[in-house]
C-alpha cells in the first residue's frame, strides 16, 4: 500500500508474513519518541498512599496528576503539583520507539490502527517501532 503526505513524499506500508509491517520511504525529516513508563512511580504513590491509610487514584488519573503545575493568583508557574513534586523522577521513557512523525505526515503512534493504509492492514494496531535501514520495521498485535 502507497500513502502519499502532504509534501508528496510517498511511504509503503507492506505486510510481513510475521504480522509486523514495513513502513519505508523518507524519514529525512522526522521525530520520533518513546512514551513515559508510569509503573514505579505509581507503584511509589501507592504504597504511599496506603502506608497512610488513603485510597490509591486510579492510574490513569495520577498520570494526569503527576503532570498538573502549580500557578499562583498572576497565574505565574510556581511548580509541579505535590504529587509531580514526589514521584515525577519515577517516571522513566520506555526503552523502545513509540511515535514516528514525518515531516508532512503521516504521524503514527503505539496503540494507532494501520487499517487507514489500506484494506490489509485492517485489525492491526501498532505496539513498537523497530528502526530498519529504509525506515520502520511496525510491530503489531490485534486491535487495541
Amino acid at each position: 500500500m502507497e500513502y502519499t503526505n502532504r509534501y508528496g513524499d510517498v511511504f509503503t506500508f507492506t505486510k510481513q508474513e510475521d504480522g509486523s509491517v514495513l513502513w519505508e520511504g523518507s524519514f529525512e525529516h522526522c521525530r520520533f519518541g518513546s512514551s513515559n513508563d508510569y509503573k514505579l512511580a505509581y507503584q511509589n504513590y501507592c504504597k504511599d498512599s496506603s502506608g497512610m491509610g488513603i485510597t490509591p487514584m486510579h492510574i490513569e488519573d495520577f498520570k494526569e496528576a503527576i503532570h498538573e503545575s502549580v500557578y499562583d493568583e498572576n497565574d505565574r508557574y510556581v511548580g509541579p503539583s505535590v504529587i509531580g513534586k514526589q514521584y515525577q523522577n519515577f517516571v522513566k521513557s520506555n526503552p523502545w520507539i513509540s511515535m514516528v512523525d514525518p515531516s508532512g505526515g503521516p504521524f503514527i503512534n503505539e496503540h494507532s490502527k494501520l487499517d487507514i493504509f489500506g484494506e490489509e492492514l485492517k485489525g492491526l494496531c501498532v505496539q513498537l517501532f523497530e528502526p530498519i535501514e529504509t525506515g520502520y520495521k511496525i510491530i503489531t498485535n490485534g486491535d487495541f
